[in-house]
């Protein structure tokens, strides 16, 4: 299974646009967003994608009601727990109990986001994935989305300029991936 994961794209809709052309084009099995859509005419973009997609709300995210409704329901509050092809995945947004969550054992990945610094480590059994942005809401050098197949322990992480994405496959070992 391939598992598309975003996070902070913040209203940014042609990087927004390019994740999901990357997702659709790689052949995503489902995608996760950790956060920070920021307003609901964003998530209408998320109906081009080719696959199930699940995201929590962030701390910009406004308004929630509203997020919630256009996205039928698949933005949820945080922490989302959620099991796919026997992976158990914890997916929130702030990054302040990102190491208590690895350390416990009870997940085989997790995900989050609101850093806006594209992070992937291990810790003991668990993954551990902080896509980055793909908003320029910062002012990073590049935006990022990573892709994660549930079987095989090489995450590539994909980081985006325009016009086209840049590809870098590095291995889970290698802590943070840049430019």
């Amino acid at each position: 299974m391939l598992i598309g994961i975003i996070a902070d794209t913040h209203d940014n809709q042609p990087m927004t646009k390019k994740a999901i052309e990357l997702f659709n084009d790689r052949k995503a099995d489902y995608m996760i967003h950790a956060g920070d859509f920021t307003s609901p005419f964003t998530v209408k973009l998320f109906k081009e994608l080719k696959c199930e997609y699940v995201g929590i709300f962030g701390n910009n995210d406004g308004d929630k009601l509203l997020l919630e409704e256009r996205s039928g329901g698949n933005i949820k509050n945080t922490p989302l727990m959620l099991t796919l092809k026997e992976k158990k995945i914890v997916v929130i947004h702030e990054h302040h109990i990102v190491d208590a969550l690895a350390h416990s054992g009870h997940f085989d990945l997790v995900i989050y986001g609101h850093t806006h610094e594209p992070l992937i480590k291990r810790v003991r059994n668990t993954l551990v994935i902080n896509p980055g942005e793909v908003s320029f809401s910062y002012g990073s050098a590049y935006k990022a989305a990573a892709l994660v197949y549930s079987s095989v322990p090489q995450i590539p992480l994909f980081l985006f300029s325009c016009p086209a994405p840049i590809v870098h496959s590095q291995f889970v070992e290698s802590r943070i991936y840049r430019r």
